[in-house]
């Protein structure tokens, strides 16, 4: 099959496809790599935790600089892919092409800067993010492997994103679950076979990295993509990666916000000891593999609504949307019930100490209630980046990922202790939620009719619109 043939094939299946078969083929996959993804992630805090309390807080201090480099990586992943995907609707490749090269460039040149910056001010950044004096040492070893990698994170989630909105999602599927199950497996043989402690989790986590990167990144040079990555490619003025980072904010702002969350979490934490913050850190990674896994099909909505919005179906915008809503819900609802009748007996499995079982099982109980009301703000966020109305897509991530539970998070420990960490960010999901669900109703209602013109149409003037 030739170029033009494989265009025309994908622009027949993500326009004529009926929404629900599509955005289950599409989110599959990704649900595939992100359940592998966060059980690499928990399976770095398991086998850690292993080593000693302290140990297992340092996951929780880690994760928090992985949130910020995946903040960069997505922003550019999400800004590309969202142009890259309308673009490809409106049957522009030499423009899709540039918004990837230059997006790819740019996430280079962050995870480097990171990456230096970071092994520069190891030590106060591991504090800053929440370590203790018993948490550092194991804080420093697991990170300074993870600030390596820096690079080839950022540029994997480029990479991942842009299949991803293209329809490729199986693609972008091999390269991370292949990635992940190499964490899985080097995480015990570096700890303790040998017996590198916590330094060994971010050595197994780094080499998985780069292993990703390389798979993502032969699915474009053997042209299984329809945009090109070259270094004639990368646009020479500020235009596109402007629009690129304008589109990407609520990435940026979700992950970052998240980062900081994270500090947050455990600087509130800090007054009651390393058992709550290696007990919230376990509820967190448990609560964020319910919701991945849960709204994983999601995924499979984004290039759905992007590529159909450029080619101006707008009434499948409208029913993948409330699909992605309708079906997230349910399956969050049946995973989270089952998580929450076995919460103690979860983070049992990270610790055996009573006090982490007692206020981890708590922490995790509140979470699986809250979950229910995630996939509103979510799916609203979702679709306004993928069609690229950026005001609401920033608005509402900040909401959700920060804007509410770092105020909440840092004040109600005052009064009412440990409760006040574990109800911040249930709360937050409530406020979110309340805010989404009009915005979305309201585009809805606004939605002009298929095959006629809209105000925001991929053109040429598309950094100006946003």
């Amino acid at each position: 099959m030739n170029g033009s043939s494989k265009r025309d094939s994908q622009y027949v299946k993500l326009t004529q496809t009926p929404i629900p078969r599509l955005i289950i083929s599409l989110g599959i996959p990704t649900t595939i790599s992100m359940l592998i993804t966060n059980i690499y992630n928990m399976a770095d805090s398991y086998f850690v935790s292993q080593i000693s309390l302290s140990a297992g807080g340092a996951t929780s201090v880690v994760f928090g600089l992985m949130s910020i480099i995946q903040a960069f990586g997505f922003m550019f992943g999400h800004g590309a892919g969202s142009h890259v995907s309308r673009l490809l609707g409106a049957k522009d490749t030499k423009r899709a092409s540039e918004y990837a090269s230059t997006s790819l460039a740019w996430a280079l040149g962050c995870g480097l800067l990171i990456m230096t910056l970071g092994l520069i001010f190891i030590e106060p950044l591991m504090r800053l993010l929440g370590s203790t004096d018993t948490i550092l040492p194991h804080a420093i070893d697991y990170g300074m492997f993870i600030l390596i990698a820096s690079p080839f994170m950022a540029l994997s989630c480029v990479l991942n994103n842009i299949l991803r909105y293209e329809g490729k999602a199986a693609f972008a599927m091999i390269g991370l679950t292949t990635g992940g199950i190499l964490n899985i497996i080097l995480d015990p043989v570096f700890i303790f076979g040998l017996n590198m402690g916590a330094m060994g989790a971010g050595l197994a986590t780094a080499i998985s990295q780069l292993i990703s990167f390389g798979i993502l990144l032969y699915m474009f040079l053997c042209g299984k993509t329809q945009s090109k990555l070259s270094i004639r490619n990368i646009a020479k003025g500020w235009r596109t990666i402007g629009s690129v980072i304008l589109t990407g904010l609520p990435s940026l702002a979700r992950q970052g916000l998240n980062s900081v969350s994270t500090m947050v979490l455990n600087a509130s934490a800090k007054p009651f000891g390393d058992v709550a913050i290696a007990s919230m850190g376990y509820v967190g990674r448990t609560s964020s593999m319910i919701f991945s896994v849960g709204l994983g099909i999601g995924q499979g909505f984004q290039p759905v609504s992007a590529f159909n919005y450029g080619a101006k179906k707008y009434s499948r915008v409208k029913s993948g949307s409330l699909f992605t809503l309708a079906f997230g819900t349910a399956f969050i609802g049946v995973i989270a019930s089952i998580c929450f009748a076995l919460a103690p007996n979860i983070i049992s499995l990270f610790r055996k100490e009573a006090e982490v079982v007692s206020l981890g099982g708590e922490a995790l109980r509140i979470q699986c209630v809250a979950l229910l009301l995630l996939p509103i703000s979510v799916v609203a966020t979702m679709l306004f980046q993928s069609i690229g109305k950026s005001a609401p897509a920033l608005i509402l991530s900040c909401l959700q990922s920060g804007l509410i539970f770092i105020p909440l998070c840092a004040i109600l420990p005052h009064f009412i202790g440990v409760l006040g960490i574990e109800i911040s960010q249930p709360l937050a999901y409530l406020v979110s939620a309340i805010v989404s669900l009009p915005l979305m109703l309201i585009f809805f209602k606004r939605l002009p009719p298929d095959n006629t013109s809209n105000d925001c149409e991929v053109t040429e003037n598309d950094f100006q619109e946003g």
